[in-house]
Parts: C-alpha cells; sequence; structure tokens
C-alpha cells in the first residue's frame, strides 16, 4: 500500500494535481524546497524533509535529500527481516512512493552563452540517487520521474490503493533510461564532445532488415526532436513496417518537410523519383507521380498535407508500399481499406527539420554529423553569367535545389513548373548523372532546369545540358574550372546561379 511518499520535482507540471490525490487518499508527503512551498500554497499539506531527516538543507540546497532515512526508506527490502529491523532501530520510515524529476542541465546548455558554472549548479545529484534507489527497489517502490505518468499511477492508487509489480518495473525502466540519458548529457558537456553516449528506446522488432535473412530493430533516438517523426508516427493499417519501409519513408518525410506549399515525394531505394509542389495536394500528387510513374511502382508516397478521398482511390489504384501524410480524411482511410496490405502512417503536423545530429556506423566506429539543414533563399544566390533568370526559373532553380539535397550523391535534378522531370542519382562522374538525368526526363527536358549538389569539374554537362535545351542551372560553385564552366553556359545562353553550399548526401 502507498502509505508515504517523496516528492520533489523541478518541472512542476501536474504536480499539484497528483499531489492533491495522493493527499485526499490519506498518503504522507515528503517534500522539499520550491515543491514543498507550491504544494502548500495550494492546500496540500507536506512535511519537509528536513523535519523528517532531523537534519536541514544545507550548502544552498545542494545537501537535503542525502541521508540514511531517505535511501535506507526507498531501499529497505520489506520481506528482508534485518532490513525491516534496521529500519526500526533508525527510525526510518518506508517511502512507497517517489516523485522526482531531474534539475533541467539539458535545457540549460541549450542556452545560448551559457557558462560552466551555470551548467554545473544544473547536474543534479540528488535527484538521480533517489530515483536510483527508488528504481532498483521496484519490487515494493513506485517511482516516478514522467509527469505523463502522473495519470497512470494514481488510476492505479485510487482502484487498488499501490500499484501494480508490473507497472512498477515499467517506471523503473524508465527511470534508467533517463539516468542514463542525464549523465551522458553531462559527459559529453563536460568533455567538450570528446566522450558521446547516444541513448536509445526500442520501439519495435521489424518484419527484417535490409534483406529477409537480416534483422532489425527501430528504436528511437532519445536525444532526438519533438517535431513529427517516425518514431511518433501513428500506423492505421497495413503489414509490419520492414528496415527499408522505415529508410524510404524517412527520407520521403526529409524531403516532403523542405516545403511549406503542398508537396509530395515519391521515394525509391532511398532515391526521391518524382516530387512537385502546386497549390492542391491533389495536383502536386499527379504531377509527382508523373515526374517518374515507372520508378514510383512499388515505392513509398509522403504529403506534407491532408491526404484527400481522390488521391486515396488512386493510391489504391497502382502498387505502393508505404503511404505518409499529417492526416487523412474519413473517405480516404475508407478507400484505403481496398489494399489491406498497404502500410498508412499518420505522422502528424510537418515542420522543417530542427537542427540535429546524424549518425553512421563504420567498421570500428560511428560517423556524427550535424543535420544538413542550411536553407538557401533567391538572397543567396549568385548570378554569375551574362542572362539572368526568369521569374519562374528562380522558382524552380529553388525548388530543384530542395531536392537535390535529398538525392544520392553525384546527383543531377531536372525540374520544370515545380515538378521534377528527370533525376540523376548516385553515379560516380557528374556528367554520367546528368545524362540519366535526361535519360528520365523522356523528352521532357526542353526548358527545365537543372540542380546540381556539387560543381561540375568539367564543362562536358553544360555542353550536354545546352544540347537538350535546359535553360538554367544551379550550382554550388568552387571548381577550379567555374570560368570555363560560366563561360559555356554563356556560350549556350544558359543562366547559371551559385548558392555557394555544397549538398552532398551520401
Amino acid at each position: 500500500m502507498i502509505k508515504r511518499a517523496l516528492i520533489s520535482v523541478s518541472d512542476k507540471d501536474g504536480i499539484v494535481e497528483f499531489s492533491k490525490k495522493l493527499y485526499d487518499k490519506g498518503v504522507e508527503i515528503l517534500s522539499t524546497g520550491g515543491t514543498a512551498k507550491l504544494l502548500r500554497n495550494n492546500g496540500v499539506d507536506v512535511v519537509d524533509v528536513s523535519e523528517y531527516t532531523g537534519h536541514p538543507e544545507m550548502m544552498d540546497g545542494r545537501v537535503k535529500t542525502l541521508h540514511p532515512k531517505i535511501h535506507g526508506a526507498l531501499l529497505a527490502l520489506r520481506d528482508n527481516p534485518d532490513h525491516m529491523k534496521a529500519a526500526e532501530e533508525h527510525d526510518i520510515g518506508l517511502i512507497d512512493l517517489a516523485v522526482v524529476n531531474l534539475y533541467p542541465f539539458e535545457e540549460t546548455i541549450k542556452k545560448e552563452g551559457v557558462k560552466l558554472e551555470d551548467a554545473i549548479e544544473n547536474i543534479d545529484i540528488g535527484g538521480p540517487s533517489m530515483l536510483r534507489s527508488a528504481a532498483k527497489n521496484f519490487r515494493y517502490v513506485t517511482v516516478v520521474t514522467d509527469p505523463s505518468d502522473y495519470e497512470k499511477v494514481i488510476s492505479e492508487i485510487e482502484a487498488n490503493g499501490d500499484t501494480s509489480e508490473e507497472t512498477r518495473r515499467y517506471l523503473a525502466e524508465k527511470v534508467f533510461q533517463k539516468t542514463a540519458h542525464y549523465d551522458s548529457m553531462i559527459a559529453s558537456y563536460l568533455t567538450g564532445g570528446k566522450s558521446e553516449h547516444i541513448i536509445v528506446e526500442k520501439l519495435m522488432d521489424l518484419r527484417y532488415g535490409e534483406n529477409p535473412h537480416q534483422k532489425a530493430t527501430f528504436y528511437r533516438d532519445k536525444n532526438g526532436h519533438n517535431e513529427a517523426s517516425l518514431d511518433k508516427a501513428e500506423q492505421l493499417q497495413g503489414k509490419e513496417l520492414s528496415y527499408n519501409n522505415i529508410m524510404d519513408a524517412d527520407g520521403a518525410l526529409s524531403l516532403v518537410r523542405e516545403f511549406t506549399e503542398p508537396t509530395v515525394a515519391f521515394i525509391k531505394h532511398a532515391n526521391p523519383c518524382g516530387i512537385a509542389t502546386s497549390d492542391t495536394i491533389s495536383d502536386a500528387f499527379v504531377n509527382a507521380y508523373e515526374g517518374d510513374p515507372k520508378s514510383a511502382f512499388g515505392g513509398v508516397i509522403a504529403f506534407n498535407k491532408t491526404c484527400t478521398k481522390d488521391i486515396a482511390e488512386s493510391i489504391t489504384s497502382k502498387f505502393f508500399e508505404v503511404v505518409i501524410a499529417p492526416g487523412y480524411e474519413d473517405g480516404a482511410l475508407e478507400a484505403f481499406k481496398a489494399k489491406p496490405n498497404l502500410r498508412i502512417l499518420k505522422i502528424g503536423a510537418i515542420k522543417p527539420e530542427p537542427a540535429g545530429k546524424t549518425y553512421r556506423k563504420v567498421s570500428n566506429g560511428l560517423l556524427i554529423q550535424d543535420l544538413d539543414t542550411k536553407q538557401i533563399r533567391e538572397s543567396d544566390l549568385k548570378i554569375v553569367t551574362k542572362r539572368k533568370p526568369t521569374t519562374q526559373e528562380m522558382k524552380d532553380l529553388l525548388f530543384g535545389w530542395h531536392v537535390v539535397k535529398h538525392v544520392k550523391s553525384n546527383a543531377i535534378v531536372l525540374a520544370k513548373n515545380g515538378m521534377t522531370v528527370g533525376i540523376g542519382a548516385g553515379q560516380m562522374s557528374r556528367v554520367d548523372a546528368v545524362e540519366i538525368a535526361i535519360k528520365k526526363a523522356m523528352n521532357r527536358e526542353d526548358n527545365s532546369v537543372m540542380a546540381s549538389d556539387a560543381f561540375f569539374p568539367f564543362p562536358d554537362s553544360i555542353e550536354k545540358a545546352a544540347e537538350h535545351k535546359i535553360t538554367a542551372i544551379i550550382q554550388p560553385g568552387g571548381s577550379i574550372k567555374d570560368e570555363e564552366i560560366i563561360a559555356a553556359a554563356d556560350k549556350a545562353g544558359i543562366a547559371m546561379v551559385f548558392t555557394g553550399a555544397r549538398a552532398f548526401f551520401h
């Protein structure tokens, strides 16, 4: 039974309501500092920890819970006679529930210009110690560190006077995940990145890996953002997800995040094969599919706006693996039932990719880099040719640049009127990527624009573009042959702009 609770939290969200319900059940509440003051001000009687231990808080509150009467009360095994005898001899009243969260170290170090002494002051000592003691003894002690668990815990206490052992173990698991993550942040900060600890949480086993003979698991990055992402997606129907499904769905989601206007992307084997923006999501869908219908077969489709019934009916007339969207019309979900194996993922409101890290395993090591969230706008571009892009060309150049960032390097994208007409991906030479993009365009390359993820080392790609009546090019610039490249563009009457930034994607 829950008879005594210790409540000491930095995050006060929901704690007053939770504590009142405990108090109404006759639970004695021990508390500290600001938490105790808040609860008293809201009509909840509490016993100060200093009164309970017989020792005052000291050293500006740094020392208050590091005491045998706290940790003995949390760690005592209720079925161990020696433990119970020691508790009685030393006047240790058992604590059945610990509600503790930690000083906001992570939020502190994210502040611009934070000082070392401020970061250190926000390293919690007593909090992790209490959490670990309570979690270690989960057979008897309930420990809560996440406010989202308050409702579950209080519901069980109101119904049964205690929590189930299953719930206590679940809560203990969350504690050790939390403290591991907390310590990893401190280690990374104090070592200046010399020590990196990546904490992940298992979400699900997958059908298989890249190939059926490989096992695979999907984990959530505990350092990740809270924006719409695949770890938070709700699967509304369809078969279990595979490794490749998630890889392609993530690539598609990353691409449509680039745009605020209605946008649809088709992804196949980690590469875009058709992308379009338009005034309506329906037009964007049609244009994106027309970008490369042959390659779109069996692929993943991502929307950055709600998927409509008409689109769903069109999707079910063909074969695709996964659909991902912020939401779906009721009629769309009904239409999708015609393809019960089709995986339908609801992702929530899609916003631009927040800053973060990417990780890639290499032999006996790990590569970590910043996400490429750099946005290129018209004001960033340098026009280097005699002819300036027209208004429509400029619009398509920027569209093409947003897309080429998500195509495996070497990458070339041909775009026209807000849709891709040809994509050349993953080639060892840039001119080969140009030739493949032109081939994929199927004679639609006339009056299109070209986006290149890196500079052109030779004029041959420009000459090929001119031969096929491509009218404008966007590229980073920076080649030792830039003058020759610009001269070739001028000779062909092609407008060219430099971004000053490369967009390799390996």
